[in-house]
Order: structure tokens, then sequence, then C-alpha cells
């Protein structure tokens, strides 16, 4: 936590994470353009604000593009704020941005555990179920299997979707389409990408979620902080860290 409270207490930074929350996946040169400093003032500003986990890159084709990523912030939150202020917390935490292009999420977390463990958390159900809102993910996870996302409270299918790449413990691909309320159903589907690269003692969990239309409703991507914090929690801790809305579906104890 100490990177990232290096990295906010520059007000430029600050500004930087403020454009990328206006607009994500955007290019230095895009950024570039709306602070009056040099290109290698900003591209210093950039690094320091990836080191801290808070902005995530990725390559598409020649361009680079920088990614807000809420997860270290939502982590500080778990930590103080949580227990006093969740509700009115939580309701200002869904990062919501609109793109030119169809919308893209990325969100990335170290945990201090071995890619076969992260792996069986995101795949097993049981487990899945103490930091995914009471729900349950089942599949045999293999390319072309049917993916069923349920809860005993749920009364339904809370979601579908189909495996797309499985290479454990490495990577999971797959589309989700969700199904708890009419609104989001319309939605249709949309893909989430888990990425698991080993880091010394620890693992990078690197989760994409893309092919959202603009404009697509926050139900289906303003919860991965939540997701993850909860997922990073019980995998060091053995804890199962509760919010209003973990609880929605009983979540495991």
């Amino acid at each position: 936590m100490d990177d990232v409270f290096r990295a906010l207490a520059d007000p430029t930074r600050r500004s930087l994470l403020d454009e990328l929350y206006r607009e994500d996946g955007q290019t230095q040169r895009s950024l570039e353009e709306r602070f009056p400093m040099t290109r290698f003032g900003v591209m210093k500003h950039l690094k320091q604000l990836e080191e801290a986990g808070l902005v995530v890159t990725r390559r598409r084709g020649r361009e680079k593009l920088h990614f807000l990523n809420p997860v270290p912030i939502r982590l500080v939150h778990d930590r103080w704020v949580s227990k006093y202020a969740e509700p009115w917390a939580a309701a200002l935490s869904g990062l919501k941005t609109r793109l030119e292009r169809p919308m893209e999420k990325v969100f990335e977390i170290y945990i201090r555990t071995t890619p076969e463990r992260l792996w069986e958390a995101i795949t097993d159900p049981d487990i899945r179920a103490k930091y995914n809102f009471g729900a349950g993910v089942r599949s045999d996870w293999t390319p072309g299997s049917r993916i069923e996302m349920d809860a005993p409270k749920a009364g339904g299918l809370l979601g579908d979707g189909e495996v797309l790449q499985s290479d454990p413990p490495r990577r999971l691909v797959h589309t989700m389409r969700a199904l708890w309320s009419d609104e989001v159903k319309s939605e249709g589907f949309s893909r989430v990408s888990w990425d698991i690269e080993p880091v010394g003692d620890s693992c990078r969990l690197t989760v994409t979620h893309d092919q959202l239309r603009e404009g697509a409703n926050d139900q289906l991507y303003g919860g991965w902080q939540m997701i993850l914090s909860g997922l990073k929690t019980w995998l060091e801790s053995g804890e199962v860290w509760s919010t209003p809305g973990s609880l929605m579906y009983g979540a495991a104890s």
C-alpha cells in the first residue's frame, strides 16, 4: 500500500487517473495532449502508476493502451473504510467509463498463493461462492463446455457462458451472460479472461472483461473489485470478506 499512497500523493498522477476514469484504454500520446509537460514527464508518471498497480497496460498492434486498475484502491477501502461506511462507499466505488469502441475493463491484483491453488479457487464452485456474492460457477472447464452460475437462494441461473480457452493453471477464457435480471440479460454475452503469472511467492492475476457494448450496464463489471478483494482475502487468510453485496445470495462462511 505504500506504493499506492506514494503514487496518489502527486496531483498530476491523480489527474492521469481521472483521465483514465473518464476514458479507459488511452495511449500515452492521447494522455500527453491533456498535460502541459514533456512526453518524458508523462511517461515517468505513468510508470510510477503502473509500478503501484494503479495502471495496467495492454498492447494493441503498435499501440500501448493504459487502463485504470481500481483493485489497489479497493484494497485500501477494505482495510479502513468497509466496516464503517461500506453501503456509502460501495455506491461510489463503481468505475464507469465510456469508449468509442466496445468497452474493455482490466483488473490486476497480486495474491500470495500458488498458480494451482489460485486456479482451484477460480474454478471450484464451492470456493468461488465464498467471494463471488455467494454464487458458484460450474463447468468441467474444457474448451466448448458450458458454464453455469447459480446459488441456492437465487431461484434460477444467475449466468451462463462457454469455455473458449483453458490452460490450467495459467489462462482461462470464457464468455459470460448475466441472467439475474431482465436488464442485464438484455446485454447478451461478454468475455472474461483470467491470466495467472507466478511472481516470486505470489501470483499476478489479471482479469480482462471485454466485448462489452459501449455504455453497458455497470452491474456486469462493477463488482470485480469486491470479487478480487474477496478472493485475495480468502486465499491469504482463509477468511470470508463479507459485504452487503456478497451476502445477496448467501455467501458461504
